[in-house]
């Protein structure tokens, strides 16, 4: 591996210009990608809709560009192989090697940024550029393993309300009752897969198996302000946050806002308010735990009734499981003191639910070598981050190890339409990323012991 190292990143003026030709196409290329909206303004690119297919078009050319062979898989992942370089000279590469897989997403939430999941998937196509090496008129993987670039189609979950639909039918976790789910136009998840060109009845096939994989790297964005705040552009991640989701209806009675004083109210949207507020109270009081209500309506919605019926969400995350789910009980005991206060009904769905999820320590250990690489000598060892945000290594982790590598986002911002990744800090990435790849490969050698979950 050392001559790959010196040939990739020697501190000289070609291969600094190499990065950052690098960067400068990643950056032009999320502008690219941010062109494909259902949106007439801002951004939106959801599971299964035709944005979805001209987005992993577009990805499935700039795989080709770098020798990668391309398939969508049947659950709508669109994915590249470079395979692996024979070690004997009969024959040229090695079909049936084990992957490490590359990669992250290109759904967005609705008026997102351009960045978040994108740039993860543009970093490793560009760290396969980097990293590749001539077989005759091809190209291959220099390691003994291949190398993958997976663009999961679905890790926000905005169309269908449960995340990490691609990297589950990856991780061979689809479950069946996902079919019936509806969209906000009353659309199932099933026929979505019909009106896309999949089929329901093949999703099984786009599993993968542990033996056929080495293990899971991910670039993405920090979607906090922990690494513009210590004035460092890259961080080890240690876990990922665990997460649930829920659904609530809050049931009163609808009644005329003029007539009806307030001793004979049961004001559905006074007590969902009474409840979101609690979900800020009681998280705050914890460490780690962190819930959001990102959706309200109320109904019937007019400005002289009493809304008698309003549905909410709750994102709850948290960085260990028990204690994620010890804050959901003080939630759920505090809603029904509301709920009694007030003459209310409520009930809850839990539509998602993911464990928290640590990297593999191998992984963390050639993602802090690689970002060690982009620092001067004698810098201190890079910050390692408690991922809040959820990823789709969270489903990868039930057939591979997973590690990931965090981007500084200016300001934190993340989910909007400002968030901000610099050119600089995309070619840092880069480089880090390729030199975890490369470091892993000395790290396993011939033997390629399989990085478990």
């Amino acid at each position: 591996m050392t001559a790959l190292l010196d040939r990739f990143f020697a501190a000289d003026a070609a291969a600094l210009e190499r990065l950052a030709v690098a960067a400068r196409r990643v950056m032009t290329r999320c502008e690219e990608l941010a062109r494909i909206s259902a949106a007439d303004s801002g951004i939106e690119r959801v599971y299964l809709s035709p944005e979805h297919a001209r987005a992993n078009r577009l990805i499935a050319g700039w795989m080709r560009e770098v020798g990668m062979t391309t398939w969508q898989d049947a659950a709508g992942n669109q994915v590249g192989r470079l395979e692996a370089r024979a070690r004997s000279a009969a024959a040229p590469v090695e079909p049936n090697a084990a992957a490490l897989l590359l990669g992250s997403h290109l759904d967005t939430v609705p008026d997102a940024g351009r960045y978040d999941g994108i740039v993860g998937v543009l970093m490793a196509i560009e760290t396969v550029r980097l990293l590749r090496v001539a077989v005759g008129r091809s190209w291959a993987s220099p390691f003994p393993f291949a190398l993958e670039v997976i663009a999961f189609s679905d890790e926000e979950g905005t169309r269908f309300g449960t995340a990490l639909l691609g990297s589950a039918a990856v991780a061979g976790a689809w479950r069946p009752e996902w079919w019936a789910l509806t969209d906000a136009a009353g659309t199932t998840l099933h026929q979505a897969f019909l009106e896309f060109g999949l089929d329901p009845a093949r999703v099984g096939e786009a599993a993968r198996r542990p033996e056929e994989l080495i293990g899971y790297l991910e670039a993405h964005i920090e979607q906090g302000p922990e690494l513009d705040q210590r004035g460092e552009a890259l961080a080890v991640v240690s876990s990922i946050a665990s997460a649930r989701r829920f659904q609530f209806v809050m049931e009163g009675e609808a009644r005329h806002a003029g007539g009806t004083p307030y001793a004979s109210r049961h004001d559905a949207l006074l007590g969902a308010s009474e409840a979101a507020l609690a979900v800020e109270r009681i998280c705050m009081d914890e460490h780690h735990v962190i819930g959001t209500v990102g959706r309200f309506e109320a109904f019937p919605g007019a400005v002289n009734v009493i809304p008698g019926e309003v549905r909410f969400s709750l994102d709850l995350r948290g960085e260990f499981d028990d204690q994620r789910d010890d804050v959901w009980d003080r939630i759920a005991e505090e809603l029904g003191a509301i709920s009694w206060r007030r003459g209310l009904r409520w009930q809850a769905r839990e539509v998602h639910r993911a464990a928290a999820v640590a990297c593999a320590p191998l992984l963390q250990d050639v993602v802090r070598a690689g970002i060690l690489s982009t620092l001067p000598g004698g810098a201190d060892d890079p910050a390692v981050i408690f991922s809040r945000a959820g990823h789709d290594g969270m489903a990868m982790a039930a057939v591979t190890g997973v590690g990931m590598l965090f981007l500084r986002n200016a300001d934190g911002i993340s989910h909007h339409p400002d968030e901000l990744v610099l050119g600089e800090d995309v070619g840092r990435g880069i480089r880090a990323l390729a030199e975890a790849v490369l470091n892993l490969g000395a790290e396993l050698g011939p033997t390629l012991a399989r990085i478990r979950p």
